[in-house]
């Protein structure tokens, strides 16, 4: 059972390999370099700025799809849509390899917050909210199912979370698989939203 601030266990090679997708590390690294994205996101991926999200530890076929989506413009944001803008298909493996490479930084613990938690495990039946397990795995750690990458939530900035949960509640974000996400926000409380968004980072 996921309990916030608790080890998870080591990944599995495959799991480092299937993480990191096709792209090349090394490449991505002097990309990510020359794009400045260290500047916001930290040198390592591990981004200390409120509101902007660790990129470490990452799936890279995440990270793909939501620059991707920056480029295509269906995500919006105008910083990330210039910076995508000018990369090609295999700049974005390879960043994208760069970043899932890199070991995601623990945050504070979080306090306890037993709502969160059951939000987290289980969900609530009666709202038919499913729990955040279902698709992110146990400690919040993401994975591949039938062709969709799950992100990683755990150790997350609580500011982040915090705005990506409300912008999918308001309908600023919506660029979820069959706008999952949209349907799950919505069904939250901003009063939930951030008590998630705290317990998540603590992770």
């Amino acid at each position: 059972m996921p309990v916030s601030g608790a080890e998870a266990p080591p990944e599995s090679a495959e799991g480092i390999k299937q993480r990191i997708g096709q792209g090349d590390p090394a490449a991505g690294k002097t990309k990510a370099e020359s794009e400045l994205c260290q500047g916001c996101h930290g040198d390592d991926g591990n981004s200390t700025v409120i509101g902007v999200p660790k990129l470490a530890g990452q799936y890279a076929g995440y990270l793909i799809k939501q620059l991707q989506d920056f480029r295509s413009l269906s995500r919006r944001n105008r910083i990330m849509n210039a910076m995508a803008e000018g990369l090609g298909d295999a700049d974005l493996a390879d960043i994208g390899a760069y970043f899932a490479s890199q070991t995601r930084s623990k945050n504070a613990e979080s306090a306890p917050n037993q709502v969160a938690k059951d939000l987290f495990l289980y969900g609530d039946v009666n709202r038919s909210l499913d729990s955040c397990v279902s698709c992110h795995d146990l400690n919040g750690k993401g994975r591949i199912s039938a062709g969709v990458t799950y992100p990683a939530i755990a150790a997350q900035t609580k500011g982040y979370l915090r705005l990506q949960l409300l912008n999918f509640k308001i309908g600023v974000r919506t660029n979820s698989p069959q706008g999952v996400m949209n349907k799950v926000a919505d069904a939250l409380t901003e009063e939930e939203i951030v008590a998630l968004a705290e317990y998540l980072s603590g992770l």
